[in-house]
């Protein structure tokens, strides 16, 4: 079989796309044959050497955080999901893989797939996956937003932006957008109320809001200064000054600056897909590569400026 892999750290050039034994499934797990994957944050830090702390200094390391595929088999013991099901998933954030989610098979806890929505094809699962988590995450359970509050999201026309600029919407809150003007007509279409371009854009001059998402990582402490007085932060874009941005907001201010490793499971991905039924969100796609291609998909992802995700496809769904 098919795998993306990395044998040195460093920029997209560093992917190749080799064979590989196809993994069996042991107790508690599931085989899932993988129509499609998306880049990820995760992956590109992953990729660059940027989380040696999971990936560690051997090699080879998969790529690829989330799958959408369907059940190949199971191993002892799963009965929640049966050979051929659609499902959704990702593997562990926090541990190494050889073979992740862009190879043609994957091996996972069966806990960490749920089944794919009706309607949604294998490549809009992908694409949804883990902004989606991330998003409900951030909105319910870092800043439990309430309906008619003020939210900023930065870095709204990616993945993660788009998936809570529908969902912040859907759950009654006021949203403001931060992107590039081009992306201004899809943010309004999707609930936006304003869409500033951040590169024209002071901090200063958009207002306050109760809950500011940030996918960008930079500039915290003058974004923090956005918030009201019981205004809650959360991001998603962690650098080193991002870090230390976090931990003094924790240290001296009540406006603190949230963080969480959104870590999807099966009850997770039925929330995400109760969404996506009720038409609160759906995927926005960017562009679809082949795996043989999967560098382009990095390079594109690296660029900045996408409106969705960048899919890497493996098979036809």
């Amino acid at each position: 079989m098919k795998a993306a892999q990395i044998f040195s750290y460093g920029t997209p050039d560093v992917l190749a796309v080799t064979d590989v034994e196809r993994p069996e499934p042991g107790p508690g797990q599931v085989l899932v044959a993988v129509a499609a994957s998306s880049v990820n944050g995760h992956d590109a830090l992953v990729r660059a050497g940027a989380a040696k702390i999971i990936s560690g200094r051997r090699f080879p390391v998969g790529v690829g955080l989330d799958f959408a595929g369907s059940v190949a088999a199971t191993g002892p013991g799963v009965d929640s999901v049966r050979a051929g099901d659609p499902v959704w998933g990702t593997v562990h954030p926090r541990e190494k893989h050889t073979i992740a989610g862009a190879a043609e098979y994957v091996v996972v806890a069966a806990d960490r797939v749920g089944p794919i929505p009706a309607g949604m094809s294998s490549v809009q699962a992908a694409a949804l996956v883990v902004p989606g988590i991330t998003a409900l995450t951030a909105l319910r359970g870092a800043t439990h937003l309430k309906a008619g509050e003020s939210v900023l999201v930065r870095g709204a026309a990616g993945g993660v932006g788009m998936a809570a600029v529908q969902l912040a919407h859907a759950f009654g809150g006021r949203v403001t957008a931060l992107a590039r003007d081009r992306h201004a007509a899809a943010l309004t279409d999707r609930g936006a109320e304003r869409v500033h371009d951040y590169r024209h854009t002071a901090p200063d001059e958009i207002g306050l809001f109760d809950v500011i998402v940030d996918t960008v990582g930079t500039d915290l402490a003058r974004y923090r200064r956005r918030l009201t007085k019981s205004g809650r932060m959360v991001t998603v874009g962690l650098s080193g000054p991002a870090i230390a941005a976090i931990a003094a907001s924790t240290v001296f201010g009540s406006r603190r600056i949230r963080t969480f490793s959104a870590d999807p499971r099966t009850a997770q991905l039925a929330e995400l897909a109760e969404q996506f039924a009720a038409g609160a969100v759906v995927p926005v796609i960017d562009g679809v590569y082949p795996l043989a291609d999967i560098a382009s998909a990095h390079r594109a992802f690296g660029k900045g400026g996408a409106q969705g995700r960048q899919i890497v496809q493996i098979a036809s769904s």
